[in-house]
């Protein structure tokens, strides 16, 4: 014992960590429970500011699930090299936009003016109809609801901006798209290196059931766009609609988005119909009705056997909350992360239930039941005293 150590001065040292110490284990678990919050809510952050790139990012992720899905889908009559596969898939998809636009883009031209021209005048006939009613409101009134609908627009559109924007996020769309289809086992392989090693065959095969998941919902969403923009056109041509071409190219496009986009096409189709005549107006509502119809009775079943089934509830929700957050884009991609989304949960409801299952309920439940028991027949005895019986 040294002169200056404090067993000579008579002080007793404190062997134990202090409550600010990082060693004490009730400061280590409070600091972990409050960096697991912090790191929430930072990422939280970095998602609502960031929301654009990964919605350009997720879209990139759309079209190399379908030029993937192309691609696996072709290697079943083609047993070639899957570069040269995907780089069939991508000719025949760029020849079908060529040839589509080298071949009807006169009349495409044409009737995208009349559509123009014929809503115009059906929406005056509208309004001059509601000012019969004396439903209109007044002119202050129209200038209020003016700039809301702007303002909606506005926010609808803040995704892309100005045309150049549209083409910027465009092009690294179908960059990103084209980059992953080619090698997607290497962007995988750095998704699992960035969860532990414990966790990543939960997490490859939920990954892999995303992937699977999304090829089948986009193949099928592909497929309902041409039939319903084909027998569309087919349709309106015979009842004698006029732009008929343009109407089954628009409902084609718009069936890309369920809910709403049958909607706004069945208005165009409608109004169109009308500006003709009212036979071809009810042959247009006819129409819209049946190519609806069989595509949510026949179509939309068949692809929801294959993939996760979404109630149009819930996918109507999510569109209407991703288009107001997120503008066009997110309206666009709601459904397909609404798929990812349920199917990450499934994944995770059945981990949770291999987990549990491996537990010896029947060892538990008697322990459970015994300390039941002990407990009713001790009533707060202090320790080291007999129960009282």
């Amino acid at each position: 014992m040294t002169a200056d150590s404090p067993e000579s001065e008579g002080i007793n040292v404190v062997q134990e960590p202090g409550p600010n110490e990082l060693r004490d284990p009730i400061v280590r678990a409070e600091l972990k429970r409050a960096s697991v919050w912090f790191g929430l809510a930072i990422g939280v952050a970095l998602i609502v500011l960031l929301i654009q790139p990964l919605l350009i990012i997720f879209g990139g992720l759309v079209v190399a699930s379908m030029l993937d899905g192309g691609t696996r889908l072709l290697g079943r009559v083609l047993p070639i090299p899957r570069g040269l596969r995907l780089m069939i898939v991508v000719l025949l998809v760029l020849a079908f936009i060529v040839s589509v636009f080298y071949l009807t883009g006169v009349q495409i031209a044409l009737q995208a003016e009349q559509l123009r021209t014929t809503l115009e005048i059906q929406g005056n006939r509208v309004v001059e109809w509601i000012s019969s009613l004396g439903l209109m409101p007044g002119r202050s009134d129209l200038t209020g609801i003016a700039q809301q609908a702007l303002g909606s627009i506005g926010r609808l559109t803040s995704a892309v901006g100005s045309v150049i924007g549209a083409a910027a996020s465009l092009l690294m769309v179908l960059s990103i798209g084209l980059f992953v289809a080619i090698e997607p086992r290497i962007y995988e392989r750095g998704l699992q290196w960035m969860v532990p090693v414990d966790a990543r065959d939960d997490f490859s095969v939920t990954i892999g059931r995303m992937a699977r998941t999304l090829r089948v919902l986009l193949g099928g969403r592909l497929l309902g766009m041409v039939f319903e923009g084909i027998l569309t056109w087919i349709l309106l041509s015979i009842a004698g609609v006029p732009m008929a071409m343009l109407l089954g190219i628009i409902t084609g496009i718009l069936a890309f988005i369920p809910n709403i986009g049958a909607f706004v096409s069945g208005v165009l189709m409608i109004s169109v119909g009308f500006s003709a005549g009212q036979d071809q107006g009810l042959w247009a509502i006819a129409v819209y009705f049946g190519v609806q119809t069989f595509d949510g009775y026949v179509l939309i079943p068949l692809v929801a056997k294959k993939t996760v089934d979404l109630p149009p509830a819930l996918t109507l929700s999510a569109q209407i909350l991703a288009s107001t957050l997120f503008g066009f884009m997110g309206l666009a991609l709601a459904d397909p992360i609404v798929a990812m989304i349920k199917v990450a949960l499934e994944s995770e409801a059945e981990r949770a239930a291999r987990a549990s299952a491996k537990e010896p309920r029947g060892f538990h439940w008697r322990i459970r039941h015994r300390d039941t028991v002990a407990g009713a027949a001790t009533i707060a005895e202090p320790p080291g005293q007999p129960p009282v019986t």
